[in-house]
């Protein structure tokens, strides 16, 4: 390939961060490449909620049409962010290995309490004694209405405020506010270097499907950008977010529904666990299940479907009819 492949990306310090990243891994395979920087509507409105804003696509179609109008050669998305129907004419060209899936809780130091925010991922109800100053409810924000249902399931009294912005607007907000802290995702803020001390991993949080993935896409009919990016594809990480999304989409999930899921491979076997609650926290329901790797390619389907049998569908139409 001769051509300079132009990476498309939006503006953003975490979306530069992984489009220079594909950027080092063409140039490893010697394809010479460079940045184009495209707006997306996610970056443009920071004061309407997710849920609010049309959610599904909402970064990435500025770069689809740049795509499809040939403007850019491939794009660079956070996978979380990226519809399970892709856009007609742009297919999934490569998944990066991924990094941490986990959300993390950054919390506000004045509000340390002999050190032992950790209670946060332990028995709920001592947490909440712990934190309980006056009349004043604990308040955290996020943006996400994932977050929002599992923080509410496990910590119904607590009050939630909105948090929209990039990962650097966020930090600042969080310290400039009267919040107790906001929920981050471990890998953006870990990959641009901005993870703070005060913070702590939420390890009973299941993330969103395919969250702390990177996905790489191009033109279906651009060959020369498929086989560039099948060098650095890695096809376990490729068959996890495949299962997460699948549980997704078989939901008819998107940012507005509150849906997890994660599919993790050890020892030869593909360990997934799901959950869909409803928006105030109330219903959860979960799943777990195992399979081959070589035989549990529709296992997010699967899930998804016996979710839906058994409650999951009367969450989803409450969640529908209140939109």
């Amino acid at each position: 390939m001769n051509k300079v492949i132009r990476i498309g990306t939006r503006e953003s310090q975490l979306a530069v961060w992984q489009a220079t990243l594909v950027q080092s891994l063409l140039e490893q395979y010697n394809f010479p490449s460079e940045l184009v920087y495209i707006k997306s509507e996610g970056d443009i409105d920071l004061q309407t909620p997710l849920y609010e804003m049309g959610v599904q696509g909402i970064f990435t179609k500025s770069l689809d049409l740049a795509l499809l109008t040939n403007k850019i050669d491939i794009a660079v998305h956070s996978m979380k962010d990226v519809p399970t129907q892709l856009a007609k004419g742009i297919v999934q060209a490569a998944v990066l290995k991924r990094a941490s899936y986990k959300d993390l809780f950054v919390y506000k130091d004045a509000d340390a309490v002999n050190g032992q925010w950790s209670m946060v991922n332990e028995d709920p109800a001592q947490f909440e004694a712990l934190f309980t100053i006056h009349d004043s409810p604990f308040t955290i924000a996020t943006s996400s209405i994932r977050r929002k249902a599992q923080w509410l399931n496990r910590f119904p009294n607590h009050s939630l405020e909105n948090l929209r912005g990039n990962v650097n607007t966020r930090l600042r907000k969080v310290a400039e506010s009267n919040w107790h802290g906001a929920i981050f995702a471990a890998a953006g803020l870990e990959r641009i270097g901005l993870r703070p001390k005060n913070s702590i991993e939420l390890d009973w949080m299941l993330p969103a499907p395919a969250q702390g993935a990177i996905m790489v896409v191009c033109r279906e009919e651009d060959e020369e950008c498929l086989d560039a990016c099948e060098n650095f594809n890695d096809s376990n990480t490729a068959l996890c977010t495949k299962i997460e999304r699948d549980f997704l989409r078989t939901l008819l999930g998107g940012c507005s529904t509150p849906i997890s899921a994660l599919a993790c491979i050890e020892n030869d076997e593909v360990i997934f666990k799901g959950n869909l609650l409803s928006v105030d926290g109330k219903e959860k329901l979960e799943i777990e299940r195992k399979d081959n790797p070589f035989t549990g390619y529709d296992l997010g389907v699967r899930a998804a479907q016996y979710i839906l049998q058994h409650g999951g569908q009367k969450i989803v139409d409450g969640i529908n009819n209140a939109k």
